[in-house]
C-alpha cells in the first residue's frame, strides 16, 4: 500500500466520520458509516439506526454520564418499508421556523424523496386530516361509520371543550390569532407533493390499514414539527410504534421542532425531541444513511 493511500484513509477516518459524528452527537461516529462502501444487498435498505442506551458496559458505574448512543446494522426489505411525510407544509407563520424547514426541505428532504422513489421505497404523505381528505390520492380506508367514534361520557363534554363552568381554565385568547387564521390555508409544499399513486393518509387507523394491505412493517419518519405533530399525531412515531407495533425510525436531519426564545439558538427543543425518541424505543438515521443504503445506488 502506498503511503498516500494510508494518509488518505487516515484523513477520511479522522476528518469525515469524526467531524460528522461530532456534529451529530455520536459516541462512535465511524460505526455509523461502517459497511457503506459496499452496495446494499439486493432488495434491501441497509441503514444504521441510532438509539440511546440506558445501560452501561460491564464494570462501568450506573451513572447517566456513562450512558451513550449506540448504532445497529439493519437490512430492511424495501417492500416492507415506507417514508412517512408528516405535515410538510408550504408555509409556517413563525418566520425562523419556516426558514429552517425550507432549508431542510431543499437540502435534505427533496434528495431523500427522489432517492426513495428511484429505489421503489414507498412514500406516504400524512398531512392533517382536512388536507388529506381533499387530495385525490387520499386512500379513504376507514368507512364513515367508523370515523366519528364518540368519546366516553367522562370527562364531561363541557370539560373537554372547556366551555360553560370550565371556561376559566382556557388559555387566554391571543390578540393576533385572527391574523394567523387569515393566512393562506395550509397545503402540501410545492416541492413535496404526491406523485403518481403515492398514498395520502388522514389518520393513524388509515396508515395502519394501508400498511397492513401493503405488508409494511418499518416506518421512516420525516417532516414537521419534531416536538409537535411527529409526536402527537395518531399516525406519529409513538402511536405507530407503542400502540400498533411498527418499527419507527426518525430521519433526524429531515425534521425540526418549534423552538422558544430560550432554545432557538441551540435548537434544544429539536434535539430533545430526537433524543426522546432514541431513549424510549424508537430510532433515528440520517438522510445520507438512507440514500447510501438504498439498493441500486450509483
Amino acid at each position: 500500500m502506498k503511503a498516500t493511500d494510508k494518509s488518505r484513509r487516515a484523513f477520511l477516518k479522522k476528518g469525515t466520520a469524526g467531524s460528522i459524528g461530532a456534529f451529530l452527537g455520536l459516541g462512535n461516529a465511524s460505526s455509523l458509516f461502517a459497511g457503506t462502501e459496499a452496495l446494499p444487498p439486493a432488495g434491501m435498505l441497509s441503514v444504521h439506526p441510532r438509539y440511546y442506551r440506558w445501560h452501561v458496559d460491564p464494570g462501568v458505574e450506573w451513572l447517566e454520564t456513562n450512558t451513550d448512543y449506540a448504532t445497529l446494522n439493519w437490512h430492511i426489505p424495501v417492500e416492507q418499508a415506507a417514508l412517512v411525510l408528516v405535515d410538510v407544509w408550504q408555509r409556517h407563520y413563525i418566520k425562523d421556523t419556516e426558514a429552517r424547514t425550507e432549508a431542510i426541505i431543499n437540502n435534505n428532504l427533496v434528495p431523500l424523496i427522489a432517492a426513495c422513489r428511484r429505489s421503489g421505497l414507498q412514500v406516504i404523505h400524512a398531512p392533517s386530516p382536512p388536507v388529506a381528505k381533499l387530495h385525490p390520492n387520499w386512500v379513504n380506508l376507514v368507512p364513515a361509520s367508523e370515523r366519528n367514534t364518540k368519546h366516553d361520557t367522562w370527562p364531561p363534554a363541557a370539560f373537554r371543550n372547556l366551555s360553560g363552568p370550565y371556561q376559566s381554565y382556557r388559555r387566554p385568547e391571543e390578540p393576533r390569532e385572527a391574523e394567523r387564521q387569515s393566512l393562506p390555508p395550509l397545503t402540501f409544499h410545492p416541492k413535496i407533493v404526491p406523485v403518481g399513486k403515492e398514498a395520502v393518509i388522514a389518520t393513524g387507523e388509515e396508515l395502519h390499514r394501508y400498511c397492513k394491505a401493503k405488508g409494511i412493517l418499518f416506518l421512516l419518519y420525516a417532516g414537521f414539527n419534531t416536538n409537535a405533530c411527529v409526536i402527537t399525531r395518531d399516525y406519529g412515531m409513538l402511536q405507530m410504534c407503542n400502540d400498533r407495533g411498527y418499527q419507527t425510525i426518525l430521519v433526524r436531519d429531515c425534521t425540526t421542532g418549534m423552538e422558544s426564545r430560550y432554545t432557538q439558538a441551540s435548537l434544544s427543543q429539536t434535539e430533545g425531541a430526537v433524543l426522546f425518541f432514541e431513549m424510549f424505543g424508537q430510532y433515528s438515521v440520517t438522510s445520507r444513511d438512507i440514500i447510501e443504503g438504498l439498493p441500486g445506488k450509483a
